[in-house]
């Protein structure tokens, strides 16, 4: 016999078919379907929570994946958050049409100030969720508090002038050419009030405007001072110069540094280009003087809220001589 076996004398069972498992197998092996959004997991709720309580603490401003803010329309009102930039606000008389306080806020003395301040002025209290102020404000950090005021009343390019010639003093303005981001108009505007400047001007395209974040920003100056709106930046310079202005620009191409300008202490436009690109060709040429501020090599443009500081602190130097 092959292989040396020994043969049982039983003939071999065949092996019928077996119970099948109905398809359980194979339903396992699919697994339980799509892994559902974080948002329907029973746990998102506490850790988006700790995630806002977090970015608060690290002054962040807007949540990851949050898309960017929308145009607001012109009649919108704009919303302040954070304590300091509430009180700050209320303290410089901002008009505010009502302030928002978050349920079972920690009150430290910033809130209480403001909601002491905001009930001597009659603005509305309301107490709403955290998830309110977050849509308010847009994502923003808020602290549990925000402060609602109206939109923004533009002035006309020609009021700058007025008020200076009012105050019996030489005009100086500032304008804005590609400056987008309202936290350096906020800024632009606490270092214009700070070297006596009249009032800013921006183009009423493709430029901050006065937002929340503007009015956040420059600490509650921008209630002392007048920001006028052109519909068209180039026109607006070149009326100023019709005027008797003189415009100087700032731009890193510029042949002469901004201290050595010999038109500080005349009547003035200061205009401000956007970091990246600076001065646009329309706006260059309606400059009389294109300058620069002299940097370090190594930081290859100022901030555009920096540049205007610098500028307006010089042309404040020559004029206290």
């Amino acid at each position: 016999m092959a292989a040396g076996g020994r043969a049982s004398g039983r003939p071999a069972k065949k092996k019928g078919p077996s119970k099948g498992t109905g398809g359980q197998g194979r339903r396992g092996l699919e697994g339980r379907g799509a892994t559902p959004p974080a948002e329907m997991r029973h746990w998102y709720k506490d850790k988006a929570r700790t995630e806002r309580i977090a970015r608060e603490e690290r002054g962040g401003t807007r949540r990851p994946g949050q898309p960017a803010k929308q145009r607001r329309s012109d009649d919108a009102p704009e919303y302040i958050g954070g304590r300091n930039p509430v009180l700050e606000a209320l303290q410089a008389g901002v008009p505010a049409g009502a302030l928002y306080i978050a349920q079972r806020v920690d009150n430290d003395d910033r809130v209480r100030d403001s909601i002491k301040i905001a009930a001597e002025r009659g603005i509305a209290l309301l107490e709403v969720t955290r998830d309110k102020l977050d849509r308010l404000t847009e994502g923003a950090v808020h602290q549990g508090i925000a402060l609602q005021i109206p939109p923004y009343e533009y002035a006309h390019p020609s009021e700058l002038v007025e008020l200076a010639q009012d105050a019996a003093e030489v005009p100086l303005i500032v304008a804005l050419d590609g400056v987008t981001d309202p936290r350096n108009l906020g800024a632009i505007a606490r270092s214009a009030t700070a070297f006596g400047a009249h009032g800013l001007l921006v183009p009423s395209r493709r430029s901050a405007g006065v937002t929340g974040g503007a009015w956040k920003t420059s600490a509650g100056t921008l209630a002392n001072l007048r920001v006028a709106r052109a519909s068209n930046l180039t026109a607006a310079l070149r009326e100023y110069r019709d005027a008797g202005l003189f415009v100087i620009g700032l731009d890193g191409a510029g042949t002469t540094d901004v201290g050595d300008v010999d038109l500080l202490t005349e009547p003035l436009v200061i205009v401000v280009g956007s970091e990246g690109k600076g001065l646009s060709r329309l706006v260059r040429e309606q400059c009389d003087v294109v300058a620069r501020i002299p940097i370090q090599a190594a930081a290859e443009s100022l901030n555009a809220g920096v540049a205007a500081g610098v500028a307006l602190y010089e042309a404040a130097r020559h004029r206290r001589r």
